[in-house]
């Protein structure tokens, strides 16, 4: 299946980053296609190529 993520909370809590770093992770994230099986691969596939783990996500199935 194919998601578009349209709200991403990422795990910023122990990091040293600027507002404009988090503000520029989470602009590459939201809106951009993602494949996977189900809500679960999903996070996974985020984390694994984001490289941080989420706190919340929201998203929507897009039909092709």
């Amino acid at each position: 299946m194919l998601y578009q993520i349209t709200e991403i909370e990422f795990d910023f809590d122990d990091e040293d980053l600027t507002i404009d770093e988090k503000a520029d992770i989470i602009g590459d994230t939201v809106g951009h296609i993602w494949e996977a099986d189900d809500e679960d691969d999903l996070v996974e596939e985020v984390t694994c190529a984001m490289g941080w783990c989420i706190k919340s996500i929201d998203y929507r199935h897009v039909l092709v």
